[in-house]
């Protein structure tokens, strides 16, 4: 019996991965009820499943079209699923806690700190207070900022309405918008209202919650930690080189950029950088780039966002990571070095593990898709399979084509990059800390290069 209870013991890895995919099969399930959709028919398990995926995984690839498919009902479960998605089920779970004044157990605490990605306990539930008041205070002031736009346009109710639904899914970095017919933001690619705070809404969210707590704490850039130097660094670079990039691209297309004036080719230029890293709201027609834009958003999708946030990708800091090590060697040095501190092995080794495997999902997955739904381009299936990944949520124009198998696949690579691949991974593996490598074997040489 002993034995058995050591069995069916989880760690918070595990409950972390148990208790996301329990909230998609719930969401899955309210979604595939036929009051979740106008035609007051289902939507199809799988279907709705993907859909709560997406939600969930704060991703934003939809089978449907968001604004006129679901009932109200139905949009009200998918924002929910993307509030507690964005924020952490745990996060939501010690909201509640606290309201009723139940204390917080040590294991609780656990799963908080692995679902924060924090250093240590010490602290914990005050901040995750802090990442609560942060998220309503940012998202209610993103919502006074749309509505006036949105009520001027839909009306009172409407307008408030999705005032607070485009607040919650830009701060969220998930992507799904109420506009309706495919259009997304297209039709605000020159308003700057919308579009500045959509996009400053998805960069606040996507650059994690420690960054912003230790800003606001300390103010001055001297004070604040490595990672939020290194976050800060890595995040003005992308959101540079894709302005640049993008604008340079597409500056004469007319698909895209080319019919608008100078300065909202810049403003759709830099909207274009910051939702590509993982929020998945577009101002311009993603279908109509040129195949450069489409390898650039590519490969700043893989990137994404910053950890303890709610992005994506493999995360600034991992490339920092590797970006490093790669200057370090290039300069002789035998240790990793950012702004005068040293760097673990461990930490580098944990970085390039993170992005290997990510290149290995992806390249696995876009090989299958390139089988089971090979009437679509290489360079269209690519996309999708990355933007799932870093569950970006931009697609061009396949996903409510894909196969089965290739929903399925979509559905696995959502909920791979938003539960985190070294998260999984451990939580597969029941005795994780059982290898400490206490035997060292003598040193072998290998010619790399």
């Amino acid at each position: 019996m002993e034995g058995n209870k050591k069995y069916v013991k989880l760690n918070p890895t595990q409950v972390l991965v148990i208790g996301f995919a329990a909230l998609i099969l719930m969401g899955g399930l309210l979604l595939n009820l036929p009051i979740a959709s106008e035609s007051g028919e289902s939507v199809g398990f799988i279907n709705a499943v993907f859909t709560a995926t997406s939600a969930v995984c704060v991703t934003g690839l939809s089978v449907v079209d968001t604004g006129t498919y679901w009932t109200t009902f139905g949009k009200i479960v998918i924002i929910t699923l993307i509030q507690i998605g964005g924020l952490g089920f745990m996060s939501v779970a010690t909201m509640f806690a606290v309201i009723l004044g139940k204390k917080i157990s040590l294991k609780e605490r656990l799963i908080i700190q692995e679902a924060l990605n924090q250093y240590s306990l010490s602290g914990l539930v005050r901040f995750t207070k802090y990442v609560l008041i942060v998220t309503f205070t940012v998202e209610g002031i993103g919502a006074l900022f749309l509505s006036f736009r949105f009520i001027p346009q839909f009306g009172w109710m409407k307008g408030i309405a999705y005032s607070i639904f485009h607040a919650i899914s830009a701060f969220c970095n998930a992507g799904f918008d109420l506009i309706g017919n495919g259009r997304n933001l297209m039709p605000y690619v020159s308003d700057p209202l919308v579009s500045l705070t959509v996009a400053f809404l998805i960069i606040i969210g996507g650059i994690g919650f420690s960054v912003i707590a230790d800003v606001i704490t300390n103010k001055k850039l001297k004070r604040v930690s490595l990672h939020t130097k290194m976050v800060l660094l890595i995040t003005a670079i992308l959101l540079l080189v894709g302005t640049v990039g993008f604008a340079l691209i597409e500056w004469k297309n007319v698909n895209t950029l080319g019919s608008l004036s100078p300065s909202s080719r810049w403003m759709a230029s830099f909207f274009q950088s910051v939702t590509v890293r993982t929020a998945g709201f577009n101002t311009i027609d993603l279908v109509s780039m040129k195949d450069a834009s489409h390898l650039l958003s590519i490969i700043l999708m893989f990137i994404g966002g910053s950890p303890a946030g709610t992005a994506g990708g493999i995360k600034t800091t991992t490339l920092g990571v590797i970006l490093f090590t790669v200057i370090c060697v290039i300069r002789g040095k035998e240790e990793t070095e950012i702004f005068k501190r040293r760097i673990s092995w461990e930490l580098v080794n944990r970085a390039l593990t993170i992005a290997i495997i990510g290149v290995t999902l992806i390249v696995s997955v876009t090989m299958i898709l390139t089988i089971t739904d090979s009437e679509f381009s290489f360079i269209a299936l690519l996309y999708e399979t990355v933007s799932a990944f870093a569950t970006v949520g931009l697609t061009l124009n396949i996903t409510p084509q894909l196969s089965i198998i290739g929903k399925i696949l979509m559905i696995s690579m959502m909920f791979a990059g938003r539960v985190g691949i070294l998260t999984i991974a451990f939580a597969l593996a029941r005795r994780q800390h059982s290898n400490k490598g206490n035997i060292k074997y003598p040193e072998g040489k290998i010619l790399v290069g």
